[in-house]
């Protein structure tokens, strides 16, 4: 198929995880590095679906051949380019963030594919995919998409002060991690203050952007939270710790599970990779960033993380270290153990 590149020994479609992103403009590094966290972690085959703009494409192609074949061999890539079924390309281009409204035509785009977990580019993975992956199975049989909620409290939601569309529960939902049943999607008829009967997913996006365009300021982000909001009984809402935001911490801890668990899944918006506002969401994104693939985790990832948190102590996010740490730490004891499981039964003689 055109714009597809595919490595030899590549996982069975049906047997990896699907993860899907969008990038355009300077998030080239962003996206890497949010690939790179998700190959470091995770135990499956995956296949990642890269939609970027023309001029991406050959600086994807040439980072991700520089990754040692140890690292390679964990995944498969496609490359596409930007595309709109329906309604005006450039409308949908300029909408919020230049071609974020990509998103709402995956199901639409990858009909081969089953499920799949979309994320925005400035997303860490600090777990194995394969834990959110699972979610999937807790799926009832009405629900097709699973988001985290947009704010833990809804006096100082987002949504739930400002919006003037309708949104989904007390707070709306982010949709920067985004668990999609894709099949079930595009065999749905959704309800919609349209027409009394429903729409296909891809007969709804075009007439609802019209209806509320003069109303929504995250863009496509504001759609999704209108469809849910209709059909509330099509979204599986997961916890906090799998798209967690500085506003999880930066006005004090409001994510309970992180607390308990851990942050499975770090979400930098706001810029905050790039910026000396949260540093502790910095420290996260630089220590991956400079992993060098076959180092030893501990020593070239943990380590340093530690003591540049220890620069991080005096935001409301940086007192609550053991939150950003305890899944990762988890995470690097599962490899190690692994490894040394396999190395030991590799050298073991009877």
């Amino acid at each position: 198929k055109p714009g597809e590149q595919k490595h030899p020994k590549e996982p069975s479609s049906s047997q990896c995880m699907h993860l899907a992103v969008v990038a355009c403009g300077d998030r080239l590094e962003e996206t890497l590095i949010m690939l790179k966290s998700a190959v470091l972690f995770s135990n499956r085959g995956l296949c990642f679906h890269i939609f970027a703009e023309d001029s991406l494409k050959p600086e994807f192609e040439k980072k991700l051949k520089e990754w040692p074949s140890s690292y390679t061999k964990k995944f498969e890539y496609n490359i596409y380019p930007i595309t709109f079924s329906v309604g005006n390309a450039q409308e949908w281009k300029k909408l919020f963030k230049p071609c974020a409204a990509q998103r709402l035509f995956l199901p639409v785009i990858l009909k081969d594919v089953d499920s799949l977990l979309y994320v925005d580019t400035d997303v860490l993975f600090l777990r194995p995919i394969d834990d959110i992956w699972h979610i999937l199975k807790e799926f009832n049989s009405t629900q097709l998409a699973a988001m985290a909620p947009e704010h833990e409290i809804p006096k100082i939601g987002w949504y739930s002060r400002f919006a003037r569309h309708p949104y989904y529960g007390t707070t709306g939902v982010n949709s920067g991690v985004m668990l999609m049943n894709l099949t079930r999607i595009r065999n749905t008829q959704f309800k919609n203050s349209m027409i009394p009967s429903g729409l296909t997913w891809e007969e709804m996006l075009y007439p609802l952007y019209q209806k509320y365009k003069n109303y929504i300021t995250w863009g496509d982000q504001d759609l999704l939270n209108i469809i849910f909001y209709f059909n509330p009984e099509c979204l599986y809402v997961f916890p906090c710790q799998w798209n967690y935001r500085p506003d999880h911490c930066m006005y004090g801890s409001n994510c309970k599970g992180a607390e308990e668990e851990g942050v499975s899944i770090l979400h930098g918006n706001r810029g905050v990779y790039h910026d000396d506002k949260q540093p502790t969401f910095k420290a996260l994104y630089e220590v991956i960033r400079d992993f060098p693939f076959e180092d030893n985790l501990f020593q070239s990832l943990y380590y340093p993380l530690q003591s540049k948190f220890l620069d991080t102590v005096h935001t409301l996010c940086g007192r609550i270290p053991q939150v950003f740490l305890k899944q990762i730490e988890k995470t690097m004891k599962k490899v190690y153990e692994n490894r040394v499981i396999v190395y030991l039964g590799a050298n073991h003689r009877y």
